[in-house]
């Protein structure tokens, strides 16, 4: 029971008692006359009352959904947080990302510069090679004859090369030249047959003997051409016979000599 309930049959019991005490009696009409109005002094706090709970209740009910308002709210927030910390993980492993390929492309870039740098100094070094081939200057000649129609070198020939070629001796950069010749006995294409193979027999002797680079001789057949005496006489024939060898050499530009530690490094 309530205490506003207690309070009113306090109240009810201590009037009936006066009543009792003060006639000794009472009748059914006195006690309906006391006891109606304290009834519905009863039901109206009663009502009250219930009021009351019920507005408790949904006041509770509010705090409960308050709570729960405030359970999803703050379950929000907590995504937030983990998710504003996932991003900004992504934004610093972007940042080194892109730090990193900053630093690849300038590592890209400056081998790139050597590396054109080293270019420009080998294009240098070739030009300054390649102006000097045209400066070839001969250090050394020779005129070997032969029998006729024969491509065999004797020993006078073969002493001749052996004095022509010790001049390129220590000689890094040298080139020989090989003529072959005939006089005028043959037709124009036997001719220039016979005087290739002349030809051919000092660049074999040449190689075989003195170790001459084939990569260093150039060699050629002229046939009848270029005669150095008269093929009317039988003097000059044995001297168009031939075969002429020069040996050329150049001193190298220093720009070719520059080593290649020198260059600039990839």
């Amino acid at each position: 029971m309530n205490p506003a309930n207690t309070k009113l049959f306090s109240l009810a019991a201590v009037v009936l008692a006066g009543a009792a005490l003060g006639s000794g009696c009472a009748t059914k009409k006195h006690v309906r006359n006391t006891i109606a109005p304290l009834e519905q002094r009863v039901g109206k706090n009663e009502n009250k009352l219930a009021s009351h709970d019920k507005a408790i209740e949904e006041l509770s009910t509010g705090v409960s959904r308050a709570d729960e308002r405030a359970m999803g709210a703050q379950n929000t927030a907590d995504r937030a947080v983990k998710d504003a910390a996932a991003a900004n993980a992504l934004a610093t492993s972007a940042q080194e990302s892109a730090a990193d390929a900053g630093r690849r492309a300038g590592e890209a870039r400056q081998l790139a510069e050597n590396g054109v740098a080293r270019a420009n100094a080998v294009d240098a070094r070739l030009e300054a090679a390649l102006a000097n081939l045209e400066n070839y200057s001969e250090i050394s000649a020779a005129s070997v004859l032969f029998p006729l129609n024969s491509a065999e070198l004797n020993a006078e020939a073969k002493a001749r090369l052996d004095a022509a070629v010790k001049a390129a001796a220590g000689k890094k950069h040298f080139v020989i030249e090989v003529r072959g010749f005939t006089d005028k006995s043959g037709d124009r294409d036997y001719n220039l047959a016979l005087s290739e193979k002349r030809a051919d027999a000092v660049v074999r002797y040449l190689a075989s003997v003195h170790n001459i680079p084939l990569r260093r001789i150039y060699r050629i057949g002229n046939g009848a051409e270029s005669p150095a005496a008269d093929n009317g006489t039988r003097e000059g024939r044995k001297l168009n016979r031939r075969v002429e060898i020069k040996v050329l050499a150049f001193d190298v530009a220093e720009p070719l000599r520059t080593p290649v530690a020198a260059l600039p490094q990839s």
